[in-house]
């Protein structure tokens, strides 16, 4: 769908190469600049999952002769994504307003914890301390639990990385109109606290308390996951009544007086821990029966390795091993586009001399 935009890269950690792996997946042409004869990121191998479906150039962007490469890059960009603290790339002489008079309408992406401007922008951080200062991890764990949410996916994924592709392809949409070039500051902070909205509607209907536990979806018996007599967990979240109408039915409590009221927050400690006891019974495979089929809202909590061959995800693909690398595959899917499978991972700096050879014979492809 994006096949024509190019945007260039520069390595990074986190959400920043997330986005640009989003953004390849759906058929941009991603150049990626690695440091070059560097090492990978802490924690990351050598051939990276986040770097499919991209090209690699290795630069060293302290270098004068490869700065004159990456602007010939930038010149022949829409975008530039980058992920450092507020003013790196200044100091690189690769700013916003360097590069702006070498592609004056190019779209210059940020991704930061904290955002380029406020007190604490120079100062470093890490996911959970994003969501934890934007109020997005307040309600992640269960009552008289500490706040946690699953590491990266709520900060740097969900309010970074796909506010940094958001905020990226409007601006190409704006430049492509004629308006020019422009900054995106996409901060985890902002966007992880825009993802609250939705709860915060339900905060004008009293469905959502600042006290943690008495809120709609974070306190009540039927919005949680439970232990299974195997080790296995079960997750349930029947919200609507017909739903938690069906979810006891399955479990032959529909008379059950204790499970007659299903908002009266007063009740949800016991209503849970009848719940704990019940699921506690039998494996997660019981359940998993139990419920099969069902309006109830209940389905297993698995590891992405049970998720591959779990019979909705086998059968829409959504796991995939390619090259022993267990992976996702793109989404989301069109109706005009034929669905494809997860593309290469480059070894760094794998296409730094066709890229090259590209830029010195001025081609436009």
């Amino acid at each position: 769908m994006l096949e024509g935009l190019r945007i260039i890269e520069i390595e990074g950690l986190g959400p920043a190469p997330f986005a640009a792996m989003l953004l390849a997946d759906l058929g941009a042409d991603v150049i990626v600049v690695h440091r070059k004869n560097g090492p990978p990121a802490p924690g990351m191998p050598e051939r990276s999952l986040i770097d499919r479906g991209k090209r690699s150039i290795e630069l060293d962007l302290k270098s004068a002769d490869d700065t004159a490469v990456l602007k010939s890059l930038v010149r022949k960009s829409e975008a530039l994504i980058e992920g450092f603290r507020p003013g790196v790339m200044e100091r690189l002489g690769l700013g916003p307003d360097d590069l702006s008079q070498v592609n004056p309408d190019l779209v210059y992406g940020r991704m930061t914890g904290w955002g380029q401007t406020g007190p604490r922008a120079q100062t470093a951080g890490h996911d959970l301390n994003y969501v934890s200062l934007s109020g997005a991890a307040w309600y992640a764990s269960n009552q008289g639990e500490p706040p946690f949410t699953p590491p990266t996916l709520v900060g740097d994924i969900g309010g970074g990385a796909l506010y940094l592709v958001t905020g990226v392809l409007s601006g190409v949409m704006a430049a492509r109109a004629g308006r020019g070039g422009t900054v995106v500051d996409a901060a985890i902070v902002d966007g992880s606290a825009h993802m609250m909205n939705l709860l915060m509607a339900l905060a004008q209907t009293g469905g959502l308390s600042m006290t943690r536990g008495r809120s709609l979806l974070d306190g009540p018996h039927w919005s949680r996951c439970y232990a299974c007599a195997d080790g296995g967990y079960i997750s349930v979240q029947c919200l609507e009544p017909k739903f938690y109408a069906e979810f006891l039915a399955r479990l032959d409590l529909a008379e059950d007086a204790d499970f007659k009221p299903q908002f009266d927050a007063t009740q949800w400690p016991r209503q849970t821990a009848l719940l704990a006891g019940i699921f506690a019974r039998h494996p997660r495979a019981h359940w998993e029966q139990v419920f099969a089929g069902s309006d109830a809202c209940v389905a297993p909590a698995l590891d992405p390795r049970q998720s591959m061959s779990e019979p909705h995800m086998a059968a829409r693909g959504v796991w995939q091993t390619i090259d022993g690398v267990l992976q996702a595959a793109a989404a989301p899917r069109f109706s005009t586009e034929p669905s494809s499978g997860p593309h290469a991972i480059p070894a760094r700096g794998e296409h730094s001399q066709s890229i090259l050879d590209w830029l010195e014979n001025g081609a436009d492809e």
